[in-house]
């Protein structure tokens, strides 16, 4: 952190080939730039006379290598800064390890107030001769939402917090208003999936930073985490309280989420293979009298019967998982014009395309499985889409 006597903000990049902790690198950084500079520029000397802020470390390994930042704030001259900073480029061991610091940049932190103070004015500008009448509160929220909007980049063609580009750990979310809220509150290492066809460069993500991924507390959130679990890697996983969305969640409830994050270890995905879609916990159960013997009674069930039977049909189902209506895999929108009640899903015995994608969304369909997935123009958000054999497992398809 910086305070008002400092001009100046190191950024190092420390690498090394072992296992090493904060410790280790505090201990390099000031023993092996002892006695290096003249005794005016000691480290130790200049951080007894407040010349130069505490070392900010944060480091970590993975595959038996380890990887960090090292930010140093400075109140000295351009010239000492830079020298400090080339200094810091001559350690070559740390810990036990062989190890390399990279400067990578050197923010001069007066530069960036003046910045920011020149861009909350424009926003104020903006506000104050455009919506006169608006109250000081309703001022404070929106300047505090258009900044979080400003903050938005993007990372591969996909909405991310700034810090997404470069931070070992990255939290995965499910689209712009999810990477909006957690802006707000101050998590700048977020990003959007926007859909549930889990896209190539998300999936590489995943492989190469520590990944938590951060759902919705609904059957979608459960749905996205088991595609994203058989395509990529997840490391943490944590959720929306049962029924929210992470977009509506207060700071409070968003940082609780994350705090109580899980180790991945395929227990939820298992539990989705094995039955997608148990009915809510407070749905009446019929009388037994009432249920066929071999009715389905799971999205699994309705996957194998119109899928795995070749039928050539599509089936749409209610959220307690009754069959609502079917017919021929053509027919899609005249189903749907027919149902008695918007289906929650639709099962597909044929390979999904744009068009029927785009039928379902007008619908109000909330899930779609199909035989097979075709190309998509446009990536669908408010449908999720599943291909059969992601949701039942050992499915067996007819060959064609």
């Amino acid at each position: 952190m910086t305070d008002d006597r400092d001009k100046y903000l190191i950024t190092a990049r420390v690498t090394a080939n072992g296992v090493i902790e904060r410790s280790d690198v505090v201990g390099a950084i000031f023993g092996q730039t002892e006695g290096l500079l003249s005794d005016r520029l000691d480290l130790r000397s200049l951080q007894d006379a407040e010349r130069v802020g505490r070392l900010d470390v944060d480091v970590s390994s993975a595959d038996g290598r380890s990887t960090g930042s090292v930010t140093i704030a400075t109140s000295l001259d351009r010239v000492e800064t830079a020298i400090i900073a080339a200094a810091l480029e001559t350690i070559e061991q740390i810990g036990p390890c062989r190890a390399t610091v990279h400067i990578e940049r050197i923010e001069d932190v007066r530069a960036a107030k003046r910045q920011e103070v020149v861009d909350r004015a424009r926003e104020l500008l903006a506000i104050g001769f455009e919506d006169s009448g608006l109250t000081s509160r309703e001022v404070i929220e929106r300047v505090r939402r258009d900044a979080s909007i400003s903050d938005i980049e993007e990372y591969a063609g996909y909405p991310a917090g700034p810090e997404v580009e470069t931070a070992d750990h990255v939290i995965l979310v499910e689209g712009r208003a999810d990477v909006r809220r957690l802006l707000q509150f101050g998590i700048k290492n977020a990003i959007g999936v926007e859909g549930t066809d889990v896209p190539p460069e998300i999936v590489a993500l995943t492989a190469e930073r520590t990944v938590t991924a951060f759902f919705d507390g609904d059957r979608g959130g459960d749905l996205l985490l088991l595609e994203l679990a058989q395509v990529g890697d997840v490391d943490y996983v944590t959720f929306a309280p049962p029924g929210r969305s992470v977009e509506d969640l207060s700071h409070a409830e968003v940082h609780s989420a994350l705090q109580e994050r899980v180790p991945y270890e395929g227990a939820r995905v298992e539990e989705e293979e094995e039955n997608v879609g148990d009915p809510p916990t407070e749905q009446t159960e019929p009388a037994a009298s009432d249920v066929e013997p071999d009715a389905p009674d799971s999205i699994h069930d309705h996957v194998e019967e119109v899928i795995g039977g070749a039928t050539g049909e599509v089936r749409a189902i209610s959220r307690a998982f009754e069959r609502i209506e079917g017919g021929p895999a053509s027919a899609v929108e005249s189903l749907l014009l027919d149902a008695s009640t918007i289906p929650y899903a639709i099962i597909l015995d044929d390979q999904l395309d744009q068009s029927t994608v785009d039928i379902a969304t007008r619908f109000g369909v909330e899930h779609i499985v199909a035989r097979s997935l075709g190309e998509f123009t446009k990536r669908p958000v408010d449908v999720r889409v599943h291909e059969a054999e992601a949701v039942v497992d050992d499915l067996e398809l007819p060959v064609a």
